[in-house]
């Protein structure tokens, strides 16, 4: 992740914005702090809401109200939907008429999705893709992709992920193998999936259990992650896998608008 004084300078270098929020909670992924920075240097900003596949469209349109209500121009986005890449590019060539060349820094915590609207917009695989915070192929430093003629986009590395709260800090701040406790932000996680959808863990694991902690034994016993000697559940392990396939959209959650 790069600093925000480092955000600030290329910010400063571009056109507009391109801010991108994970649609399943786009509040607590949402940084004002980047849309403060985009008003104080008067750049237009385009908040995008990823991964729309994975929210019913009355929720996704709920959504893009709320933040149109903010002043925030917004539309939402999936890889498999045609038609939101050519919402997203007819944004980005409207501007090209007062910008040309026209360069977007697109922007977001870790694993919005950043990349993979790149590649979307490119047509080919160009900017590297990662379903978990911290492993190969995340972006490490600021990349510039041409779109089409004209174009440009510059990637950049997950921002810091600042005042969006726990657990999410911790989620999508750090690769799940460099957590030293795992444990409690997988409870945490699962508190807060639970109270959306409280069928989530029965339809993704077969999991009848309510109480996080008994999720997590009941994981790892049906997995056998068990420690030889004592036959007792490995949760952490457990834990580690509700985190990976919370980011990966193996489990089914989304918070809807208030």
């Amino acid at each position: 992740m790069i600093s925000w004084r480092h955000i600030a300078r290329l910010l400063k270098r571009s056109d507009m914005v391109i801010e991108v929020l994970d649609i399943r909670d786009p509040i607590t992924t949402r940084s004002r702090k980047v849309e403060e920075l985009a008003r104080i240097l008067s750049k237009e900003i385009i908040v995008v809401l990823n991964k729309s596949d994975l929210v019913p469209k009355r929720i996704a349109d709920l959504w893009i109200k709320k933040f149109n209500s903010y002043g925030l121009n917004t539309i939402t986005f999936s890889m498999y939907n045609k038609k939101s890449k050519s919402i997203l590019l007819k944004k980005l060539e409207q501007n090209l008429m007062y910008r040309d060349p026209l360069t977007a820094s697109i922007v977001g915590y870790p694993k919005t999705g950043k990349s993979t609207i790149i590649n979307s917009l490119k047509g080919k695989k160009s900017a590297s893709t990662s379903p978990i915070p911290g492993s190969p192929g995340y972006t490490k430093s600021f990349t510039r992709y041409k779109i089409r003629e004209g174009i440009y986009i510059i990637d950049t590395p997950g921002i810091i992920p600042y005042g969006i709260g726990y657990p999410d800090s911790v989620i999508r701040g750090k690769n799940v193998e460099e957590l030293k406790d795992p444990v409690r932000p997988a409870i945490d996680l699962l508190r807060k999936i639970l109270s959306y959808n409280p069928d989530a863990i029965a339809k993704a694991y077969g999991i009848g259990e309510s109480d996080p902690y008994k999720i997590l034994e009941t994981l790892a016993l049906k997995r056998m992650w068990v420690y030889k000697k004592s036959k007792e559940p490995i949760i952490e392990e457990a834990a580690k896998t509700i985190i990976r396939d919370y980011h990966k959209a193996k489990i089914k959650f989304f918070v809807p608008p208030l």
